[in-house]
């Protein structure tokens, strides 16, 4: 089976990792923070929190933003469901966005459709999760000018595009966002197997993250509410959560870190030929805006099932069956049973529910062969003839 996503482990990766096994630190040593130095450096944000995920990262940024019950977080329907749930978690209110059809991000023209609806009914968002999808920036610019507008706040769900550039600039400096999220998932473009990593340049938010991603718990004599007993004193001045990442996580980011760059390039390269490869058949390729770079954690092809005579169910179990480990991302998330018992419908946002009716994701990832990529090609050439 060829997977859709792979990590590449190196013998460099072992190495680091075994070197903090030998160590006196597991947990909190020296590894965390070069690492989260590592991305900070690369993307030229000033703070960075390594967290367990990119889900407890989103988690704490929207805490760290003051997000609460009554208030609102918007975010788009085509994305994992942490993108949505992070508002639940504060025990906010969540509402989606439709996508632009051809990047599949939260379109801003559909955005400012429903700010200027949601002012007049005064329910306007507090914070909106822009998801890179498939590692393609959102329209930034639109989405911060609108935020300045409107006055919410914003987070750049970028679990797919780390190495990733806007305007010709890393995302995650946070020229148009508070915060940033990356992932560090084993399929992402950097792994260290479980983790994640919130990116600000805002003092005060990275003082809270930091606080909330431990307990609450801090040794800092300027956050606590009077003088220590003795030097082992420590305090909890907020309700925070065991969301810490490991040296062994943070050795193995930092030594991924090195190939960031060629694992982006390679991914955009394999991307680049795929379209190629794919320009004479029944479907649509992913559009590259060109204000992007995107990291290209996915390559989703959308069937024109009115060219076709198989299903979308069809294709998708005839390349699985040719031992291509196809998958798709996402299904829409206001049509999950947990958000329908929350009032959402299907038909409430059309262009995602189209988005799904023909999207598949092909396998792509840095290691991929152009031997590999091609019995993709052809597992799918052949089911669409055989159409």
């Amino acid at each position: 089976m060829i997977p859709y996503g792979r990590q590449d482990i190196q013998q460099a990766d072992i190495d680091t990792v075994l070197e903090v096994l030998q160590s006196d630190f597991l947990t909190q040593g020296p590894k965390v923070p070069a690492f989260e130095q590592a991305v900070a450096d690369k993307v030229g944000a000033r703070h960075a929190l390594a967290v367990n995920s990119a889900t407890s990262a989103l988690h704490i940024a929207c805490l760290a933003l003051g997000l609460d019950k009554g208030d609102w977080l918007w975010t788009s329907p085509i994305t994992f469901v942490a993108s949505a749930n992070c508002g639940r978690y504060c025990g906010a209110q969540v509402d989606f966005v439709d996508i632009d059809p051809h990047t599949y991000n939260l379109c801003p023209k559909a955005l400012e459709a429903k700010l200027i609806q949601a002012e007049k009914e005064g329910r306007l968002p507090k914070v909106v999760v822009a998801v890179h999808l498939c590692g393609q920036p959102c329209d930034m610019e639109a989405i911060h000018a609108l935020g300045q507008r409107y006055g919410f706040r914003i987070i750049e769900d970028a679990a797919h595009a780390i190495g990733g550039k806007y305007q010709g600039e890393f995302i995650g400096n946070g020229r148009y966002s508070d915060i940033t999220v990356f992932s560090f998932h084993p399929v992402k473009i950097i792994t260290t197997a479980e983790g994640g990593m919130a990116m600000t340049n805002d003092d005060r938010l990275a003082e809270r993250m930091n606080l909330l991603r431990s307990h609450g718990v801090t040794r800092d004599p300027a956050l606590m509410t009077h003088e220590a007993d003795g030097p082992w004193y420590y305090q909890q001045v907020d309700l925070g959560f065991n969301y810490r990442m490991t040296e062994l996580q943070a050795a193995l980011g930092v030594s991924q870190m090195a190939r960031l760059d060629d694992y982006v390039a390679r991914r955009n390269a394999l991307a680049e030929r795929y379209d190629e490869l794919l320009a004479a058949l029944p479907l649509t390729t992913p559009w590259q805006h060109p204000d992007s770079y995107s990291g290209r954690h996915l390559y989703v092809i959308g069937l024109k099932l009115d060219q076709i005579r198989m299903t979308h169910r069809q294709v998708f179990e005839h390349l699985r069956e040719q031992g291509i480990g196809v998958n798709l991302h996402y299904i829409p998330v206001h049509t999950q049973p947990y958000y329908q018992q929350l009032g959402f419908q299907t038909g409430d946002f059309p262009e995602a529910e189209r988005y799904y009716q023909g999207a598949i994701s092909l396998p792509l990832y840095p290691t991929m062969t152009h031997d590999q990529q091609d019995q993709v090609v052809t597992a799918l050439t052949r089911g669409l003839e055989a159409a």
